[in-house]
């Protein structure tokens, strides 16, 4: 797998963790009637910051590896030309 490859993997892997805890925080409260941002805040401090945490990492580490797969690919002469 090129690094571009693994890059945009991670930025997706980062996306999706950052939108399950919402998911998860919405499911968590799908029995309540009536909603408010702090009842939504209060939900995901429940989910807690492990998520977060992760996606955090993958974007980081997603980052890095597009940013390596650019400065390689500027190393080097184009094929063909």
């Amino acid at each position: 797998m090129s690094r571009r490859t693994t890059g945009n993997t991670l930025l997706v892997i980062a996306a999706l963790l950052y939108s399950v805890r919402h998911i998860a925080a919405a499911i968590f409260g799908s029995g309540v009637t009536s909603w408010n941002e702090r009842l939504f805040n209060s939900m995901l401090s429940s989910v807690g910051s492990e998520l977060v945490t992760l996606s955090v990492i993958a974007l980081v580490a997603g980052i890095v590896f597009l940013v390596w797969a650019e400065l390689e690919s500027l190393g080097k002469p184009e094929a063909g030309a």
